[in-house]
């Protein structure tokens, strides 16, 4: 297709507009309606996988958008009655199919490239950190939109009706729907008895991307590939059906699409552990002494590190031999509901968690310390406000000899209620002899660490189970 062909396409067509809907709403999306995309170590504009996993994100009404406007797109030759007159000319039908579809192509594509372009500029200014691999996840983005587009296009073509395109926009979007509910969803129960649910491969044949949880986290190879399989077959079975004449040849259109759900079936991981996968370059440690970040978050590394080395100046204090020695990004990729895990060496850290979030200092220096005395223990992506904090809160205030809450920042309603639990059972520790105060501690922290046990009943010398 030449430049005059194209030019004249894009006058004659929908494809201008489709492309302009989508960047539009796109970007409205991810600005002005508040989400996790604007927060926290994974916000949209943070990081480079983040950035690409979020657009992708936006899929989830996009790829139906898309679907609906390449119907649009294909009852075009229909509504302006040229069908007969066009199939009497001796211009092959691809080559006027091609033309149609490779406008509404490149016009989908670009849309969505200056979408990534968008969210990249502000990345670049943000992180210091740039790699290539968020490129697959980008791409398969934009051959989504324009496999989507085709088949609408071809399926337009072969069911020519006015509610064709809204029908099929309403199908694409019930489509991406279940499979983020529960046909590509498998229930499990973690160790603790907490009923989850976890993607399995049906869900990866949505364009869209349901989890970004971490900055380090990405899409694997096989993912990427099976994806791309599907998405190809898809805009096979939409060109084939935008030249097919006969009702034969436009039911073996539908051949490309079966088998590329069979093979990407085929291709695409079952185990949700090898869908998301850790980036070990973008995991990789970047360290101040025994003070240790990811690479995707080394520019927090010199407001950590002085308050890192704090905190385990102190914690050798009051724990001697037995005191963590490094204080280190936590890096562990655990699905939601598991209980995380703790180990007595390292002081794990996540800067997504109340307890450092927004914490500087003095502040960052007890919250650590609490951490390496009592890291919570709540169900990984579950949300929890009691004991956790309780134990952190005495335990911090036992080793700084002042009292104060952790975290430091609270509504005023939590922080009263940190208070009244927890002031009595700092105050009780405090007069006891020291070698039972250590003896609550030890216990308390065996319980937080081993996630067994009520760590702050082991603070006020109850059982810690």
């Amino acid at each position: 297709m030449n430049g005059r062909v194209l030019r004249i396409e894009l006058r004659r067509s929908v494809a201008p507009w489709a492309g302009a809907l989508v960047l539009t709403t796109a970007l409205a999306f991810l600005y002005l309606i508040p989400g996790p995309w604007w927060r926290g170590t994974t916000e949209w504009t943070a990081q480079w996988t983040s950035m690409s996993l979020w657009t992708r994100s936006v899929l989830f009404y996009l790829w139906p958008l898309a679907v609906g406007l390449g119907a649009l797109q294909g009852l075009r030759d229909h509504r302006s009655r040229m069908s007969e007159l066009l199939t009497s000319t001796p211009r092959p039908a691809r080559h006027r199919a091609a033309a149609l579809a490779g406008t509404t192509a490149i016009t989908l594509a670009s849309a969505f490239a200056v979408l990534v372009l968008v969210g990249g500029v502000q990345v670049l200014a943000r992180t210091g950190y740039t790699h290539p691999g968020w490129l697959p996840v980008s791409l398969v983005g934009a051959l989504s939109l324009v496999a989507g587009a085709l088949l609408g296009m071809g399926a337009a073509r072969a069911l020519p009706s006015v509610f064709t395109p809204p029908a099929l926009a309403v199908a694409a979007f019930v489509f991406t729907a279940l499979l983020h509910m529960s046909p590509g969803r498998t229930q499990t129960v973690t160790a603790d008895g907490f009923a989850v649910t976890e993607p399995n491969r049906l869900s990866l044949l949505s364009p869209a991307v349901q989890d970004v949880r971490e900055a380090f986290v990405t899409l694997s190879a096989s993912v990427h590939a099976g994806q791309t399989v599907w998405l190809l077959a898809m805009a096979a079975t939409g060109f084939a059906l935008l030249v097919a004449a006969a009702p034969r040849t436009r039911l073996f259109a539908l051949t490309p699409l079966l088998a590329g759900a069979v093979v990407a079936l085929l291709v695409l991981p079952s185990d949700p552990r090898r869908m998301f996968v850790v980036d070990e370059a973008a995991a990789e440690p970047v360290c101040d002494g025994p003070v240790c970040v990811t690479r995707t978050q080394q520019a927090r590394l010199p407001d950590l590190a002085a308050p890192g080395k704090e905190a385990l100046r102190l914690l050798d204090g009051a724990l001697g031999g037995r005191a963590p020695v490094s204080v280190r990004e936590n890096t562990s990729v655990v699905p939601d509901g598991a209980t995380p895990r703790w180990s007595a060496g390292t002081v794990l850290v996540d800067f997504d968690d109340d307890l450092v979030a927004g914490a500087e200092g003095d502040e960052l220096t007890r919250a650590l310390v609490a951490q390496g005395l009592a890291p919570g223990c709540t169900p990984v992506g579950w949300s929890s406000f009691g004991a956790d904090q309780f134990a952190q809160t005495v335990a911090a205030s036992w080793v700084l000899g002042d009292f104060a809450p952790v975290p430091a920042r609270l509504p005023d309603d939590l922080r009263r209620e940190l208070d009244a639990e927890t002031r009595p059972v700092w105050e009780e520790l405090k007069a006891l002899p020291r070698a039972e105060q250590h003896a609550r501690i030890d216990a308390m922290r065996a319980a937080a660490l081993s996630c067994e046990g009520d760590p702050f009943e082991a603070l006020k010398g109850g059982a810690s189970r």
